[in-house]
């Protein structure tokens, strides 16, 4: 992805806004920067808008919102700060935390207000390392309906999204964007801008990229978006920006296999568990679902079976993944702990000293501490591995989103957001909270995307 000076015959078209990438974060820029008056193009290299947000669950983190308020919960940016910093062990840049945290709430409420997305708080189970209920998902808990919902938004507001166009060339004067190259069904386009916003993601999808900064992920599945090639990232890197945090990523312990289908972790945070080939538990599935894909990849096959109940699946039935999931036959069902052994092929005597030693009311021999109903007949189980979701490192970048040289002052009129910038999940998997990759898209998106309009707003009149 090569970076090149400002082309001596100029551009095709000339935009004040240019945005790449049309997931979450980009179309949230766009209605962002429309709102502070900003006239805006957003290019996406698919044929529709998806990237990520439409693999996940689409739930947003946030503290303070008036959903929480009318659910009874207490909550407020600094608990929720904290939270993130304690998961990821201080690692993360304060700004950025405060800057995220604070966000949040006011982000979920304009979206809601200004724009009709029907928003409402996950409220019967918690997810690991949030002290408070503040998850916050549209009716079908599916990223794929957030795409919808903020393209509508975006068509309705009158603003150009225009797809199966990959940018593959960035242009400057100096420290200054002047536009970009997009390749396109018609041969390369040249656009022009005052301001530019790089919403085009992580490098997922780019195999050597994983290999060399996240080896110990390298042969999960990946459950991205192929097209996370980490464009944003090397060019960054050309244009001298810092990278933080490459090391980071979201892994997954739960997706169905062979059927490749996410399986909500309510399963597990509402008292399920995890056994290995050989009936018998391995790890603190409390932890989180993150660090759950590097425990399931070192069992036997790198697969797991992870076990419920039939109260537990009634709550999963929220998300949508969980009823595609049923409706293929991923998730089994049991009458007994033989029946259980019998469609699972997991050795009877072991499982069945698995599930007996699971403490009703107590801690257990990994630091799991188990509270509420034990598991009971029906049983449910699903065949599960490890993948590789999202990588949380990116180019550093300002509270205003601006990308940061590597001399620590900022490049002029360059933002980035959601997987193109560092996120607030540390340095590893472990750091990842539920929710810090759509936290960052719709946050910085925002933020990106009311700068950018500013940026162009103060950039002088060409010839």
């Amino acid at each position: 992805m090569p970076v090149a000076p400002t082309p001596p015959g100029g551009f095709d078209l000339h935009v004040p806004i240019l945005i790449i990438g049309a997931g979450a974060c980009g179309l949230i820029a766009a209605l962002a920067a429309t709102d502070e008056g900003g006239e805006v193009l957003v290019v996406e290299a698919d044929p529709l808008p998806a990237g990520s947000t439409a693999l996940s669950a689409g739930l947003i983190p946030a503290a303070g919102t008036r959903f929480q308020a009318a659910a009874g919960i207490d909550d407020d940016p600094a608990r929720f700060a904290a939270d993130i910093q304690n998961k990821a062990k201080g690692e993360n840049p304060p700004e950025l935390v405060e800057t995220l945290a604070t966000g949040a709430g006011p982000a979920i409420e304009w979206l809601a207000d200004r724009h009709g997305l029907p928003f409402s708080l996950v409220e019967d189970f918690d997810y690991p390392g949030h002290s408070r209920r503040r998850m916050h998902g549209l009716p079908s808990r599916a990223g794929r309906e957030l795409i919808d919902r903020l393209r509508a938004a975006c068509e309705a507001r009158g603003l150009d999204i225009v797809c199966n166009r990959r940018a593959v060339t960035l242009f400057r004067d100096g420290d200054r964007i002047t536009g970009v190259e997009l390749q396109g069904p018609d041969g390369p386009e040249r656009i022009g801008c005052d301001a530019l916003v790089l919403a085009c993601n992580g490098y997922g999808g780019n195999r050597e990229m994983v290999a060399r900064h996240m080896p110990a992920i390298a042969g999960a599945l990946w459950f991205g978006h192929d097209g996370n090639r980490g464009d944003a990232v090397t060019w960054g890197e050309a244009l001298g920006a810092r990278t933080l945090h490459l090391g980071a990523y979201q892994g997954h312990g739960n997706v169905a296999h062979p059927q490749g289908v996410l399986i909500s972790w309510a399963v597990i945070t509402a008292g399920g568990v995890q056994v290995n080939l050989h009936g018998a538990r391995f790890w603190d599935e409390s932890q989180g679902y993150s660090e759950a894909a590097r425990a399931v990849m070192a069992q036997p096959e790198g697969i797991a079976w992870t076990i419920f109940d039939d109260r537990i699946a009634a709550i999963a039935r929220q998300f949508q993944d969980f009823k595609d999931a049923e409706a293929i036959g991923a998730i089994r069902g049991a009458d007994s702990v033989a029946d259980l052994a019998r469609v699972t092929g997991l050795p009877e005597a072991a499982l069945t000293a698995t599930l007996a030693a699971l403490p009703r009311d107590g801690t257990d021999a990994f630091g799991r501490r188990f509270s509420g109903p034990p598991l009971a007949p029906p049983y449910r189980a699903v065949r599960v591995t490890g993948a590789l979701f999202h990588t949380q490192g990116g180019l550093d970048v300002t509270a205003q989103a601006r990308v940061r040289r590597q001399d620590g002052g900022a490049l002029p009129n360059l933002f980035a957001a959601g997987g193109a910038a560092v996120g607030v999940s540390g340095t590893g998997d472990s750091g990842y909270l539920s929710g810090n990759g759509l936290l960052s898209a719709v946050v910085l998106g925002r933020i990106a995307g009311q700068q950018a309009a500013r940026e162009a707003r103060t950039e002088p009149a060409r010839p």
